[in-house]
């Protein structure tokens, strides 16, 4: 039997990702996705969709019970990608909204995914490091995180508590079903398409956009930038997903990050540097900074997927300098749209 796979929040960055290399190794592939983030611009190349937009594209409002199902016959593998999120200000303050609309996301995903497990071959959950205890996330813990880190679980924010949910229903779907389930534990996933508007985006775009309105947009860094994050190029990311789905399976969760924690200052002063201009760094330490350090023990991913990080952050970054730049030439004031766990 041939593959057939569906992607939830296949319009977003890591899911347009995912799609996009997918295609390219013949893969039939469907794309469900809401649009409040996504867009159908991120399913094109060269001006060209990579599916059939007609028969594969199906905007749906996954906080619905039930409405996968119509779309789930004959797929044999799903990638759960479907989610809110968007940077730390959105995320602090929206988090009731945010954590009931994950929940819903996520546990009808399942339960549709339930009734249909006698003909899915694999079932793939993109969860995220805000999960992890965030008294395991400070400099004087000091140790790259462990996938056993989770529990007792005690996550700083709401996203992380919903993503939380929804990684443990996704293990019981495994357990009551026999269904193959994937469980990959992303850090921070930056990478084009992504948003970069004021509202919503997260650190790296937010400090890129800066960078390129400076002076007409003041660089400022949200919190005292101490604060440090283990940064995962998307294309990295896609690497695991795509692994996961050969021998991800009935290993509980796979953390996908790098071991090594880059403080915000320090991404600051490299937008800087790409950027070419002589830019004035401010902190508003009145800002929420999230959680203060982590970073991955990526062992379980290399031991399992063959996974390690291949795309160095300076390469990225530079990347997506030059992706946002030309997205702000052609007057796109916010971007791509972001859809898919990733933490903050």
């Amino acid at each position: 039997m041939r593959e057939k796979i569906l992607v939830t929040g296949g319009a977003g960055m890591i899911g347009s990702n995912l799609v996009r290399r997918l295609r390219s190794q013949g893969i039939r592939v469907q794309v469900v996705d809401d649009l409040s983030r996504g867009r159908l611009d991120n399913l094109f190349v060269d001006g060209d969709p990579v599916i059939d937009l007609d028969k594969d594209f199906h905007r749906l409002d996954l906080t619905q019970v039930g409405v996968l199902d119509s779309v789930l016959d004959g797929v044999t593998h799903l990638y759960h990608l479907a989610d809110v999120v968007a940077g730390i200000g959105y995320v602090f303050e929206n988090q009731g909204s945010l954590f009931r609309s994950n929940v819903l996301i996520n546990s009808n995903v399942v339960d549709s995914a339930k009734r249909f497990s006698k003909s899915l071959r694999g079932f793939i959950y993109v969860g995220t490091a805000c999960s992890f205890p965030a008294f395991k996330q400070t400099r004087g813990y000091g140790i790259p995180l462990r996938e056993e880190d989770q529990y007792p679980a005690a996550p700083e924010s709401a996203y992380g508590w919903s993503k939380l949910m929804g990684e443990y229903e996704s293990l019981l779907l495994e357990k009551e079903c026999g269904l193959p389930v994937a469980v990959l534990s992303l850090h921070n996933v930056y990478g084009s398409p992504c948003d970069f508007d004021a509202s919503r985006s997260q650190v790296l775009p937010s400090l890129i956009r800066k960078a390129i309105r400076y002076p007409a947009e003041d660089f400022v860094v949200w919190g005292s930038g101490a604060q440090g994050r283990a940064f995962v190029h998307v294309d990295d990311v896609v690497d695991a997903l795509v692994a996961a789905r050969r021998s991800g399976y009935g290993h509980g969760v796979i953390q996908i990050g790098p071991a090594v924690c880059t403080s915000i200052r320090e991404i600051a002063e490299m937008v800087v540097a790409v950027s070419g201009k002589d830019i004035r760094i401010e902190y508003d330490t009145s800002r929420p900074e999230g959680d203060e350090w982590r970073f991955a023990d990526y062992s379980k991913a290399e031991r399992l997927l063959g996974w390690s990080p291949r795309i160095g952050l300076g390469e990225g970054i530079s990347s997506l300098y030059r992706w946002i730049e030309n997205q702000i030439n052609r007057g796109r004031p916010g971007g791509g749209a972001y859809a898919g766990s990733a933490a903050w």
